[in-house]
């Protein structure tokens, strides 16, 4: 899963990063005001940790060119602005939550956790279909009681397929979600095609109910 983090100063954004990506996370930066709104423009996040204090421009105008887009990203504001007034500003402007610096790695992280389940798995701490389950605080998957061991982007493909279950995702939106915004520098999407491939493989030998769909010439829809 994607996390975007709009952070201006560098070792505090590659300290929440190394922390993340620890935790399977694909970890993206932005250290201006500028680049921030190049990415959040181009690239969709499970999760934007978004700073307040940026280089040429106020983070909350960030929130407001989010709703404009009308997208769904999780946004949580990490900032050492610790006052009232600010907090709820952002949380008006559309984040979901809010956390004062200086602060632990792991409160971070669970946040995190707790946005993405309330925005993806309507709060749910198990995803369930039929004989397929996924806990979400574990991420173990599990056909028919047995466990499905799943690579950490076999795992993501399917967590990004069910919460946009029912909806043809074309193979340059699945390389951008696996890749990031590396996704371009790829002459082809063989790599989509070969996650895909291996998470379906394993999901069928473990029984689910066939609900990866290839879409011809588009991409790959989950029925259910």
């Amino acid at each position: 899963m994607k996390i975007l983090i709009i952070e201006d100063e560098p070792e505090l954004a590659a300290d929440i990063g190394a922390y993340l990506s620890a935790q399977d996370y694909l970890c993206e930066y932005a250290g201006t005001w500028a680049l921030a709104r190049e990415k959040v423009e181009l690239y969709r996040y499970e999760c934007i940790l978004l700073d307040l204090m940026l280089p040429g421009g106020d983070g909350l105008d960030i929130l407001d060119i989010l709703k404009e887009q009308g997208q769904q990203d999780g946004v949580i504001i990490i900032s050492a602005k610790n006052d009232y007034e600010n907090k709820i500003r952002g949380l008006h402007a559309g984040a979901d939550d809010y956390l004062a610096k200086p602060f632990h790695l792991p409160e971070l992280a669970a946040r995190i956790y707790s946005v993405i389940r309330r925005r993806s798995f309507a709060n749910q701490n198990n995803v369930v279909q039929n004989e397929l389950k996924v806990d979400l605080s574990s991420r173990v998957v599990t056909v028919n009681g047995a466990v499905v061991s799943l690579t950490r982007k076999e795992l993501d493909l399917l967590l990004y397929f069910i919460s946009n279950k029912n909806r043809v995702i074309g193979k340059s939106a699945l390389a951008e979600h696996l890749s990031g915004d590396i996704a371009d520098m790829f002459d082809n999407h063989d790599f989509v095609y070969a996650h895909v491939k291996n998470l379906k493989k394993k999901l069928t030998e473990a029984g689910y109910g066939n609900y990866l769909k290839t879409i011809y010439a588009t991409g790959y829809k989950w029925e259910g």
